[in-house]
């Protein structure tokens, strides 16, 4: 089996040590006469799942492993940018999964070109969204390199026949087959999908053992709330309960704080960018509480149109993020108007964490556009009530001229 007929000597893996990127390094081998195979994992935050994988790669026939530490990357380049835009997708994602792939296939197009690789491979089923992710932003640095994809080519047809070849082929695996959820970990989530999820009837077990990995479920977390205050500069969170810390040190003190209260947990089935609709639950505990966070802050530093039409980029935004477009000329433009936006997002926000819920507790900024002696209902001295009866009179004025045509001609 060769691709486009070219003889592929050496092959760059993106490899997790997971189930599918496990099998893969054998199968290369048996498919592509014994080409060497380096893999290379993106650290982007998977912590223990990074244990023990050198060694699982070279014993399952790798010539070599690069482990790349991406946190700091993933965080201030990807994961910034978009809580910025106030980026969701489908109203309830938080893209956890969806912008880790573009820094991770960037350092691996990157250690391909170094290498003189004849191809780079990825373990992404055909039905899912990261071999989009995945081979977008290879395109992007690496336009010429080929691209192996074994779920398209090769003959396992499912996650129990993978477990089979890896017996077979004394592959290590940390999952059973009646616990073979699919997972994907990082920073700034979790994910599962499959078994009993992939029916939308069956409701998350959250409170089971061993299902949750980043926090409780909501009826599990304490009884007395959890306060706590972050400090955004133009947009980006610098500062946890007056204390200055780094971005990766920011994200995971919150999933922490969020993990111990039970937010951020997400069920839903969305629409995948191949067409089908797949169900996922997600914990983005401290994600959660920044896109809260942000979003409060907003409502007090941007106008209303801005605001409003921020909203719609947002949507734009995600949707880039989700199909794997990072790389493109379009969200980077994006990206520079969210930047213009966040020139004055700068300020305190104080949340109160309680069973699963992040409730409001507190907005201050030296640029809020919320004027108390405007908006108070006591007597003021500022605003005119009397001006708006012509205010109403201009904007209604097509209304009123539509409703005399329609009198007019008996509709």
């Amino acid at each position: 089996m060769q691709i486009n007929e070219k003889k592929i000597e050496k092959v760059v893996l993106a490899y997790s040590g997971g189930l599918d990127t496990s099998i893969i390094i054998p199968w290369l081998k048996e498919n592509y006469d014994n080409c060497e195979v380096i893999a290379v994992s993106g650290d982007v935050g998977q912590g223990t799942e990074l244990d023990g994988l050198e060694a699982k790669a070279i014993a399952t026939g790798a010539s070599k492993l690069y482990i790349e530490d991406l946190k700091d990357e993933f965080v201030e380049d990807y994961v910034w940018p978009t809580l910025k835009a106030g980026a969701v997708y489908e109203g309830q994602y938080l893209l956890g999964t969806s912008f880790a792939r573009p820094v991770i296939a960037k350092r691996i197009a990157e250690i391909a070109l170094a290498e003189g690789a004849d191809a780079i491979c990825h373990g992404c089923t055909g039905k899912g969204n990261d071999q989009v992710r995945f081979e977008l932003t290879i395109k992007a640095f690496a336009p010429d390199i080929q691209i192996i994809a074994p779920w398209r080519v090769w003959d396992i047809k499912s996650r129990e026949e993978e477990i089979e070849y890896a017996e077979a082929h004394n592959v290590p695996l940390k999952i059973s087959r009646e616990t073979n959820y699919s997972k994907d970990k990082n920073l700034w989530h979790l994910s599962h999908e499959g078994m009993d999820l992939e029916d939308p009837a069956n409701e998350p077990q959250y409170a089971k053992p061993g299902f949750l990995e980043m926090g409780v479920a909501p009826e599990q977390a304490p009884d007395a709330a959890t306060y706590l205050t972050l400090d955004f500069e133009k947009g980006v969170p610098v500062a946890l309960n007056g204390e200055k810390i780094g971005a990766v040190e920011m994200v995971a003190a919150l999933n922490k704080l969020g993990g111990e209260n039970g937010v951020g947990l997400a069920d839903m089935v969305e629409n995948r960018l191949v067409g089908m609709k797949s169900r996922g639950v997600y914990e983005t505990p401290g994600g959660a509480i920044l896109y809260k966070a942000h979003s409060l802050l907003e409502s007090i530093t941007l106008d209303r149109d801005t605001q409003h039409y921020k909203e719609l980029v947002a949507a734009k935004f995600a949707e880039l993020v989700y199909y794997g477009q990072w790389f493109t000329p379009l969200r980077e433009a994006l990206s520079a108007f969210v930047d213009s936006t966040q020139q004055t997002v700068t300020g305190q926000v104080k949340l109160k964490l309680y069973k699963g819920n992040i409730i409001p507790a507190g907005i201050t900024s030296p640029y809020s556009l919320y004027d108390e002696n405007i908006a108070t209902f006591s007597e003021d001295h500022v605003y005119n009530q009397a001006d708006s009866a012509g205010f109403i009179n201009l904007f209604g004025l097509p209304v009123k001229v539509y409703a005399q045509m329609k009198q007019k001609n008996g509709l």
